[in-house]
């Protein structure tokens, strides 16, 4: 009876009528059932409160449904880490419950979504103030490749940005390098953030060696089999003391999921701040659906998840892709 009132209400609202017990009364009264809704309506509206603490009852129903729903996540939770599922990982069990309370904080945020014109013009205006009081015309992260931040002014908040290429044309290497000039800026200016790498082809270590043979100017492979001099060692120690504190953090994790980035990159700008996200590559993730037969439909849905982690947490994302060599 109760879903049938609460239907009735809707469609009168949406005709943009009033929904009151007169207007229910009449929308009810041509209606053969054996309940007389008519006469219900009369005597819940005895028991009605007014209707200017809708507000306050209507936060206590949603705190329940928000209760219930934990409740539910928490038994799923359990349920799943007591199941001998080779299949599944601990480390799936906490990423996954991580996401549905995250998908369970945002419920009921219509509001953050929904922008006022003006408020967008705000931001607007900030990022104009900020852009004429950078003397180098640069409001995003800076690349550090000079006529690409000319013609950027560096990468921008909510930007999903792609570098394609066919395999050993240098993708990594510019992304490392753009990363890496993107958390020096961030030290200089003593901001309060970090960079985030995802690294699904690289250990953080080959990263690393990359970074210090180009800051050190002393070829990798040089380093790797030791052969340098002695002045060539030192400069190397020196080079890695100077930028051991850069804010970039690398998560080397193969295969990762996008929702395992997505839950990453939120801990990581909880705890440090975040300008900008790094992932080399795209086609060495996995999606979240179980059906992995159709690949080409998985890419799209990581593709998403990026554009999706760009917005949702107000930074660029710099996403490599590799590309068939025929291309």
């Amino acid at each position: 009876m109760h879903q049938k009132i609460f239907n009735a209400i809707e469609n009168l609202i949406y005709k943009g009528m009033l929904a009151n017990p007169i207007t229910l009364k009449n929308y009810f009264e041509n209606e053969k059932d054996d309940i007389n809704i008519p006469e219900y309506l009369v005597k819940i509206t005895k028991f009605s409160t007014s209707s200017r603490q809708a507000i306050e009852y209507s936060k206590i129903i949603y705190d329940m449904f928000v209760r219930r729903e934990l409740i539910k996540i928490s038994e799923n939770t359990i349920d799943t880490a007591k199941l001998n599922d080779l299949n599944i990982s601990g480390q799936n069990i906490i990423e996954n419950s991580e996401r549905l309370l995250f998908d369970l904080a945002e419920k009921g945020s219509f509001n953050s979504s929904l922008v006022k014109f003006d408020e967008a013009l705000k931001f607007t205006i900030e990022m104009a103030s900020n852009a004429y009081k950078n003397e180098e015309g640069i409001v995003g992260v800076p690349t550090g490749l000079t006529d690409l931040d000319d013609r950027l002014g560096g990468l921008h908040k909510s930007d999903l940005i792609i570098i394609a290429g066919r395999p050993s044309m240098g993708k990594t290497a510019l992304a490392t390098n753009i990363a890496f000039h993107a958390a020096k800026k961030l030290q200089e200016k003593g901001k309060k953030s970090s960079i985030a790498f995802f690294s699904l082809e690289m250990s953080s270590e080959q990263l690393s060696t990359r970074i210090l043979s180009e800051q050190s100017k002393i070829k990798s492979n040089d380093i790797r089999r030791g052969r340098i001099s002695d002045e060539q060692f030192d400069k190397f120690i020196e080079t890695s003391k100077n930028i051991s504190e850069l804010p970039l953090y690398i998560d080397e994790t193969p295969a990762i999921s996008i929702a395992a980035v997505s839950n990453r990159a939120r801990r990581i700008k909880r705890l440090f701040g975040l300008d900008m996200v790094v992932v080399d590559y795209i086609q060495l993730m996995s999606g979240t659906t179980f059906n992995k037969d159709n690949r080409v439909q998985e890419i799209s849905q990581i593709t998403q998840g990026l554009k999706a982690i760009a917005k949702e947490l107000s930074v660029p994302v710099l996403a490599l892709s590799q590309l068939s060599r025929q291309v």
